[in-house]
């Protein structure tokens, strides 16, 4: 049960817990962010297998950008996409 909730709670993004300067979690903000969920202390290398255990990697960056608008990129790639593929290389 721990496990899913830390798992929607990194899905959230660092964001909702309170890191706005920027998009990534780093063991040091997950071993922080699972103290204040659940009162418990783990080491960076302990933060590690947890994160790999639920499919995490501190090394791998979200996927989609917090700020990413899916109707604006379905616009992009439909009109202006092709223009810029039919362009001559170079």
């Amino acid at each position: 049960m721990q496990l899913k909730t830390l798992a929607q709670a990194l899905e959230e993004g660092p964001a909702v817990h309170g890191w706005v300067e920027d998009q990534r979690w780093t063991l040091a903000r997950v071993t922080r962010l699972i103290f204040e969920l659940f009162r418990v202390r783990y080491t960076p290398r302990g933060v590690s297998y947890l994160l790999h255990r639920i499919g995490w990697s501190p090394q791998m960056p979200q996927h989609v950008a917090a700020e990413r608008d899916e109707d604006k990129v379905a616009t992009w790639v439909k009109e202006t996409w092709p223009q810029v593929k039919a362009l001559p290389p170079g």
